[in-house]
């Protein structure tokens, strides 16, 4: 099945490609691959920048359907790339099951947010790469290859930005179901964040930050979501931000209608760790995504540099958000063998005028070695240097595919440039 390729999420790019291919099946994906000269694979357009686009074979893995396999001896699920968290989700809650964390939205595919090192929050918690424990990839020639954490090739082909193949099954960690209580807190004073980053960050099991660096004196929210089986009790203020007396949506003067529950009501794991709800589609057309990872011993350092950018930086935002991701070792991971801190900007849709900020904005962040998100809009080129082993992710990549077939111009700018 073909279709016209059309745009991302946002609205803010078209796909290079005449059309959209979308096998029905593993086998149909393999005869596809082998017979094409480059392919790129698309998830669910939740991409910023051109990570996906190719003007030869784009396809997407979403009509390859099959049933979560729960390994509940081994607490694994092996699922389908295509199928969205906040469907996978559902199924494992009904089995008894949960995923360790989510990212703000439940709408993206496993496949693509595992492939670009796509997070939720949390000192404790690594991205949702970090869940992965196998992945099968479709190879250019068509073959199956299937990477278990045991091969020597898995830290580099679980964050694999699509160079590597198209991903067609992955196997997820999982745990026993667990409940989160959600509580926002506002206007967090600046100087309690600067002395203290970690004691807030560490609140609870995942915290969120929210700013429109309007004021320079407060974090205007912080949203704390809290496992009541491990973590202690919420103050009744948090270094001095206050309880929210009415449910609060991210962006300021946004009713939070669409947002998941608060309060400090306890509820189902898949119910508070996305910031919105699976049933509450996000508006196309409306926004713009940037982030930076960086080491989480800078946190205020860096959210200071941002400061002085602050009368530039604001008139642009809708609001920036601010997380944790623990330390990994997967190779093309932002928090590759570092415990970081993600600054996220949410852009109004002036894309010529965000461009123009954006390299200013990573100059002053430059001193703490910052690692783009690589699904979101930045101006940084050649990446390699930011990544220890990022020869041997070329390394791998020339090995299983020599052709360059999953190579587009972005993966050739950034990580693999020709030899």
């Amino acid at each position: 099945m073909t279709t016209d390729a059309g745009t991302n999420w946002s609205g803010n790019l078209a796909y290079s490609a005449a059309e959209l291919h979308s096998p029905q099946s593993v086998d149909e994906l393999r005869r596809l691959v082998a017979e094409s000269r480059r392919v790129r694979a698309l998830g669910t357009r939740h991409s910023f920048n051109r990570i996906a686009d190719t003007e030869h074979t784009l396809i997407s893995t979403a009509g390859i359907v099959a049933e979560p396999l729960i390994d509940r001896e081994a607490l694994t699920v092996t699922v389908a790339a295509g199928i969205r968290y906040g469907d996978l989700a559902a199924i494992l809650e009904r089995e008894g099951y949960a995923l360790a964390n989510l990212a703000s939205l439940p709408h993206i595919s496993v496949g693509g947010a595992t492939a670009t090192a796509t997070h939720g929050s949390g000192l404790g918690n690594g991205n949702l790469s970090t869940a992965v424990t196998a992945l099968e990839l479709v190879l250019a020639n068509g073959d199956l290859l299937t990477i278990g954490r045991d091969d020597p090739d898995f830290a580099g082909a679980v964050v694999h930005l699509g160079a590597l193949g198209v991903a067609t099954r992955l196997t997820l960690a999982i745990e026993p179901s667990f409940e989160v209580e959600q509580t926002v807190f506002e206007r967090l004073p600046w100087e309690s964040l600067a002395g203290g980053f970690d004691q807030v960050a560490g609140a609870a099991y995942s915290v969120s930050l929210f700013t429109t660096w309007q004021d320079p004196d407060v974090i205007d929210q912080v949203w704390v979501k809290r496992r009541p089986d491990r973590d202690a009790p919420l103050p009744r203020e948090l270094v001095g931000a206050v309880r929210a007396t009415e449910a609060r949506h991210p962006l300021p003067g946004i009713a939070a209608v669409n947002c998941t529950t608060q309060f400090g009501e306890p509820g189902r794991w898949l119910d508070r760790l996305p910031h919105f709800r699976l049933d509450f589609t996000p508006s196309n057309g409306e926004e713009l995504q940037s982030e930076y990872l960086l080491p989480r011993r800078h946190a205020a350092a860096a959210l200071e540099a941002v400061g002085t950018l602050a009368d530039r930086v604001a008139p642009l935002l809708f609001v920036s958000e601010v997380r944790t991701v623990a330390a990994d070792e997967l190779w093309l991971s932002p928090s590759y063998q570092t415990d970081a801190v993600c600054l996220h900007f949410t852009w109004k849709p002036r894309q010529t005028e965000v461009e123009a900020l954006l390299p200013d904005l990573e100059a002053v962040l430059a001193p703490f070695s910052p690692r783009p998100h690589w699904g979101k809009l930045f101006t940084a080129g050649d990446l390699a240097e930011r990544y220890p082993r990022s020869a041997d992710f070329r390394a791998l990549a020339a090995r299983l595919d020599p052709r360059r077939t999953f190579v587009n111009d972005f993966v050739a700018r950034h990580i693999l440039p020709e030899a």
